[in-house]
């Protein structure tokens, strides 16, 4: 058990309790952590409902325009906010806490499109039944008001890691690896920024259910078989989202089947001998490389690397991601005593903190926003 878990609760500390929910583009279920944010963020209880199969499949279908949006959209926030309460509820039986006892839930809610350059971002939940459900505040609509004031509403996370894993002696970088991979940079002393790298997860996931029927590659298997195909990488890494400058954000709208399918990856199997396995060993490589391109771009003098997400128990993707960082240490948070697979939903009790506090959530030199804000609407118990 890290440092800065505990198995109990102590009631001095009740009012600073907060749960966060976190659902991300990986699609594979909820995250929810029970955090005590009293002094630094520590880590009580947590708990992992995957999402049902036809979930997972009307979520992604709702991620392309289709027929009858506003009622799938309707009916999916309900469903996941169902799913949300059972994760909260279940979790504080567990961890012998009451709804009393805890200041409230942040609740990112599920993403189905992500358009900062038009102006809005999706993230579906009914933050109402949710309250309902739990008898616990929720605060939701945490993209909106960076949107609002110009930014891409996107990553958000930045603040939570600058607040929990930056050093005053050692420049350091947290990597995200969900879905989508981003990057938080921690100089000493200067400005912390951030932005969404590219691919993580998600075009792996995707390439995987393809040829293994399975949700992901576990512990990247079969990309350790293949052998990556130049050409193909070469094309990959060509899309102009990986030289544009920051602050940037992305999504399933750019990457995603088609997106493969134009670069060219279908066509590379039983051609010139590739199989599957190669193509998912590209995919890999092309995580890796575009993260460490991120860092050595924009992270100048960065020393340590700290990754977190669903991608650090891809062993073949941490491989890779070391070899192509050279010289640079690479861990995962869990050595800074946050645990890499709850940094996320850790992050939305912090910024459920920061929304109840009314102090801003977002930093503007990550996002692009005019200046701070106060991030996410308050549905009260």
């Amino acid at each position: 058990m890290s440092a800065r878990q505990r198995p109990g609760l102590r009631p001095d500390l009740h009012s600073n309790l907060f749960v966060g929910l976190m659902s991300g583009t990986s699609l594979d279920g909820v995250d929810c952590a029970l955090a005590d944010l009293s002094g630094l963020p520590t880590l009580v209880a947590t708990r992992f409902l995957p999402y049902p199969p036809e979930l997972r499949t009307a979520l992604l279908a709702l991620s392309h325009s289709g027929s009858d949006e506003f009622e799938r959209a309707g009916r999916l926030g309900v469903n996941l906010s169902e799913l949300y309460a059972t994760a909260v509820n279940t979790l504080l039986v567990e961890a012998g806490a009451a709804a009393a006892d805890i200041a409230a839930i942040g609740c990112h809610g599920q993403t189905v499109r992500h358009r900062p350059e038009s102006g809005f971002t999706v993230q579906l939940v009914n933050p109402a039944l949710l309250a309902e459900r739990t008898g616990i505040t929720v605060v939701a609509d945490f993209r909106s008001r960076d949107i609002a004031a110009g930014g891409q509403g996107a990553p958000l996370v930045p603040a939570f890691h600058a607040a929990c894993f930056r050093s005053t002696e050692r420049h350091r970088v947290a990597v995200n690896i969900g879905g989508i991979a981003n990057i938080t940079d921690l100089p000493a002393r200067e400005a912390v920024r951030g932005f969404d790298t590219g691919p993580g997860n998600m075009l792996l996931d995707l390439w995987a259910g393809r040829h293994l029927g399975t949700d992901c590659d576990r512990g990247g298997g079969l990309a350790s078989t293949g052998a990556v195909i130049p050409d193909l990488l070469e094309r990959m890494l060509a899309d102009e989202y990986f030289d544009r400058p920051p602050p940037k954000s992305t999504g399933r709208e750019r990457f995603n089947a088609q997106w493969l399918a134009d670069k060219g990856a279908n066509f590379c199997v039983g051609h010139a001998g590739y199989t599957a396995a190669d193509v998912q060993a590209t995919l890999a490589e092309l995580t890796a490389r575009t993260i460490a391109a991120g860092i050595k771009r924009c992270c100048p003098g960065a020393e340590d690397v700290y990754a977190c997400g669903g991608g650090v128990h891809n062993a073949d993707l941490m491989r890779r991601l070391q070899a192509v960082l050279g010289d640079r240490k690479l861990a995962t948070t869990d050595a800074l005593g946050v645990p890499a697979d709850w940094v996320e939903a850790m992050a939305f009790a912090w910024l459920a903190r920061q929304a109840i506090r009314q102090e801003p959530g977002n930093l503007a030199e990550v996002t692009g926003a005019r200046g701070p804000r106060v991030l996410g609407a308050v549905y009260p118990a």
